[in-house]
C-alpha cells in the first residue's frame, strides 16, 4: 500500500514575524452559553443534536437512528463540569462543552425518550500515572435493576505534547525547536530555556462504548450509568448517552457464510485466513460473503476486490484485532499492521465492485504513527460502496489513496480515531460521502486532500461531525467542483474549526467551483494554537497558492461561534504573494460570535448578500488585510450586494463605513461570549 500520513503534517514555524501581542488568558478561558435543549414528552428526557435543541439543526447532519442525551441535562449525584472551551480540558472535548464528573459510588441517570434496546456511552477515565491508560468498568442499570457492566478504558485516550504526540504524560517537548504559545518563544533558542510543565497539552480524553441491553425498554424508563463504589478509577466523566432500537440481526441466505470456511465467531482463533477463503469462493460463485453474528479475530489487512461482504449489522458482527508489530518495516513505511479491509493499490489498478455493509471494525491503535497503515478501510475502491459500518479505535476510519472513482460512503459511524475520520487522498472523483456520523477524531473529521492529483466532483452531504480534538470537522484541500452541503458540525477543539478550505499541504489548486451550502456549525471558531488567534466557524487559508475558484457559501448557519463566524487568512510568510478572491456569501445566518462576523487577514475580496447576524461580540468586519495599513485601506475588499442585516455590540455588522476596505484591525480582539442560539 502507498503510505500516506493520516493527516498533512501540522509542523510549527517560528512566529517572530507575527504581529500582535500574546492572547490574554480570558480569551483562552472562554465560557459557554448553553442552549436550552428540547424536552421530550417522556417524563424528563432531554434530547439534543450536537448539544442543542434539535429544532436549530433540522434537515442538517446525518440521518441517524439514535437519540442523543447530554449528561449535564440528566439527573446526577455527580458534579457538572463547568462549560468551557479552553483546550486540554474535559469540558472543551465534551459534546456541548460540558459533562458530568462522577466519583466512585455516584451516577448519572437518563430518561429514555423512546423505546430502546441499545446504548452508547461517551465517557472519560483518567490515564495511568505513566501513561497507557486504565480499565475500570461502569455499571448500567435500568429502573434500578438488570445490572450490566459497560467495558470502559482509557487505553485509547490521552495523547500529550506536540504533533504527532506521545502517550507519555511525563515527556518533555518533542520539538523544542518549534515555537510554542506557552512561552511565546522557541524554547531551544531561548536563554534561559523555559520550563514546560507536564503533562504538556493533554488531549483526546474521551472514548465511547456500545452496549446491547438484552431486551427492549420503553420510553420513560431510567438508564443509570454509575462509577461503582470501590472502582480503581478515582473518577469518570460521562459526556452523553445515545439510545436506539436496534433491529434483529440481518441474515443473508444466498451467500457464502464464513463459518463454513472455518471462521471462529467466538474471537478466540484468528479468522483472517477463513474470511479470505470465503471471499475467494464467493467470487468464483458470484455470491456475496456473509459475516454472521460474532466477533471475528483479524489482525492484518484483508485485501478485497470484486466482492460483496455483508454482516448481520454493526451491533452483531465485529471484525476485531490487535495491533501487530512488523518484524521489519514494510516498503510503505508501516511498522505495524492491524485489522482493516483494503482495496488494491491504485498503482495496481485499485479494486472495483466492492460493497461492504453491516459490520463493525474494532481496532487497537493507541499511538499516532503517520507512516502506519492501520486504518479501518484503506487502499483504492472504484465503482464501490461502504455502508452501515461502525469503525472504532483505528488510526483513520477510511483513508483512501486514489486515483479512483465512483465510490459511495454512506450511513457509517466512525468514532475514537487517532487521526482522521474519512480522507479522500489524491485523485478521488465522482464520489459521495453522505449520512455518516463521526465523533472524536484526532484530526480532520472528513477531508479531501488533492495531493499530486486533484479530487474532482466530490459531494460531502448530510454528515454529522462532532468533537474533532485537532483540526477541522470538514476540510477541503484543493480540488475541482466540490460540494459540501447539509452537514452538521460541532465542537472542534483546537488548531482547526468547523468548515475549512485551504491551499495548503501541497494540494492541487481549487478549480471550477467550491460550494458550501446549507451547513450548520455549532460552537466552532476555535483557537489556533500556532498562530495564537481565534479562527472562524468557516475559514479559508492561503498558503501554497492563490485561491480564486468560484467559492459560494449559501444558506449556512453559524451558531455560537467561539471567535469569528468567517475568517479569510494567509500564512504570514506568503501574505504578499497570494490572495483569496471570489468569495460569495448569500442567505447566511449567524447567531452569536465571540468576536467578529468576518476577520480578514489576507489580500483579496468577498461579497455578501442576505447575510443576517445577531449577538456579534465585536466590530462586524475586523479587516487587517496584509497588515501594511496603507493610506488606501486594507488589501481585502468587501462588496455589499444588499439584504444584509443585524449586528451586535457595535451596531450593524455590515455598515457603510466599513466598505469597501476600511481598516478596522484589532489583531486579537477580546471575546464576548454570546447568549445561547435560538430559533429565528
Amino acid at each position: 500500500m502507498t503510505a500516506a500520513p493520516a493527516s498533512p503534517s501540522r509542523s510549527v514555524l517560528p512566529r517572530s514575524a507575527r504581529a500582535g501581542a500574546v492572547v490574554v488568558a480570558s480569551v483562552l478561558g472562554l465560557g459557554v452559553a448553553l442552549c436550552a435543549p428540547a424536552a421530550s414528552s417522556s417524563g424528563g428526557a432531554v434530547v439534543t443534536r450536537a448539544g442543542i435543541d434539535p429544532a436549530l439543526t433540522a434537515g442538517r447532519g446525518a440521518r441517524v437512528d439514535f437519540q442523543e442525551q447530554e449528561a449535564e441535562n440528566a439527573a446526577t449525584t455527580g458534579s457538572v463540569v463547568a462549560a468551557d472551551r479552553t483546550a486540554y480540558t474535559l469540558a472543551a472535548e465534551a459534546s456541548g462543552r460540558s459533562a458530568v464528573k462522577l466519583a466512585p459510588g455516584q451516577y448519572v441517570e437518563f430518561t429514555l425518550p423512546a423505546a430502546a434496546n441499545a446504548i452508547t456511552v461517551r465517557y472519560s477515565l483518567p490515564d495511568a500515572a505513566d501513561g497507557g491508560g486504565i480499565t475500570a468498568p461502569l455499571d448500567v442499570t435500568v429502573n434500578g435493576k438488570d445490572r450490566r457492566q459497560l467495558s470502559a478504558t482509557s487505553q485509547y485516550s490521552w495523547l500529550y505534547n506536540q504533533y504527532p504526540f506521545t502517550n507519555d504524560p511525563k515527556a518533555g517537548l518533542l520539538h523544542p525547536d518549534w515555537w510554542i504559545t506557552e512561552c511565546g518563544c522557541v524554547p531551544a533558542a531561548t536563554t534561559p530555556a523555559p520550563t514546560v510543565a507536564t503533562p504538556f497539552r493533554p488531549g483526546h480524553m474521551y472514548d465511547e462504548q456500545r452496549l446491547l441491553l438484552g431486551r427492549t425498554y420503553k420510553a420513560g424508563d431510567k438508564v443509570r450509568v454509575a462509577l461503582p463504589a470501590g472502582s480503581k478509577a478515582p473518577w469518570a466523566a460521562i459526556d452523553l448517552l445515545d439510545s436506539q432500537l436496534v433491529a434483529a440481526p440481518h441474515v443473508e441466505l444466498k451467500a457464502v457464510n464464513v463459518l463454513a470456511l472455518g471462521a471462529d465467531p467466538t474471537g478466540r482463533r484468528d479468522s483472517a485466513d477463513a474470511i479470505e477463503r470465503a471471499v475467494k469462493l464467493a467470487k468464483a460463485l458470484h455470491l456475496p460473503v456473509y459475516l454472521p453474528p460474532g466477533v471475528f479475530q483479524v489482525n492484518r489487512h484483508l485485501v478485497v476486490d470484486d466482492v460483496t461482504l455483508v454482516g448481520a449489522g454493526s451491533w452483531y458482527t465485529v471484525l476485531k484485532g490487535t495491533q501487530q508489530t512488523l518484524a521489519t518495516p514494510a516498503p510503505d513505511g508501516s511498522v505495524h499492521t492491524g485489522v482493516g479491509l483494503y482495496g488494491k493499490d491504485a498503482a495496481q489498478g485499485g479494486s472495483r465492485n466492492v460493497h461492504l455493509s453491516g459490520f463493525a471494525i474494532e481496532g487497537d491503535v493507541r499511538e499516532r504513527i503517520d507512516t502506519d497503515q492501520v486504518n479501518g478501510i484503506g487502499g483504492a475502491f472504484s465503482d464501490s460502496s461502504i455502508e452501515g459500518l461502525y469503525i472504532h479505535h483505528t488510526k483513520v476510519g477510511i483513508w483512501l489513496d486514489g486515483p479512483m472513482k465512483n465510490l459511495t460512503i454512506s450511513g457509517n459511524q466512525i468514532a475514537d480515531q487517532i487521526a482522521d475520520g474519512i480522507n479522500f487522498h489524491t485523485g478521488v472523483s465522482d464520489s459521495v460521502i453522505r449520512d455518516n456520523f463521526l465523533r472524536n477524531t484526532g484530526d480532520d473529521g472528513i477531508a479531501l486532500w488533492s495531493e499530486k492529483t486533484a479530487d474532482a466532483r466530490v459531494t460531502i452531504d448530510h454528515n454529522t461531525v462532532q468533537s474533532p480534538t485537532l483540526a477541522n470537522a470538514i476540510a477541503v484541500y484543493g480540488g475541482t467542483d466540490t460540494t459540501v452541503s447539509n452537514n452538521l458540525v460541532a465542537d472542534p477543539v483546537r488548531e482547526g474549526s468547523g468548515l475549512h478550505a485551504g491551499s495548503r499541504f501541497g494540494a492541487e489548486p481549487f478549480a471550477g467551483y467550491l460550494h458550501f451550502t446549507d451547513n450548520t456549525t455549532v460552537r466552532a471558531g476555535t483557537y489556533e494554537l500556532n498562530w495564537n488567534i481565534g479562527l472562524g466557524a468557516i475559514w479559508f487559508e492561503v498558503l501554497d497558492r492563490d485561491i480564486d475558484a468560484d467559492i459560494a457559501v449559501t444558506g449556512d448557519h453559524y451558531l455560537d461561534s467561539t471567535y469569528n463566524a468567517i475568517m479569510a487568512v494567509a500564512e504570514w510568510g506568503v501574505k504578499d504573494q497570494y490572495k483569496l478572491s471570489n468569495l460569495a456569501f448569500k442567505d447566511v445566518k449567524i447567531d452569536g460570535t465571540g468576536t467578529s462576523v468576518l476577520s480578514a487577514r489576507v489580500a483579496g475580496s468577498a461579497s455578501f448578500q442576505g447575510v443576517t447576524a445577531r449577538n456579534v461580540g465585536a466590530v462586524g468586519i475586523n479587516n487587517c488585510g496584509t497588515f501594511h495599513f496603507t493610506p488606501a485601506g486594507s488589501e481585502f475588499s468587501v462588496t455589499d450586494l444588499g439584504g444584509n442585516s443585524g449586528g451586535g455590540t457595535t451596531g450593524d455588522w455590515l455598515a457603510s463605513w466599513e466598505l469597501p476596505n476600511t481598516l478596522t484591525c484589532d489583531d486579537r480582539p477580546p471575546v464576548v461570549a454570546p447568549p445561547a442560539p435560538s430559533k429565528w
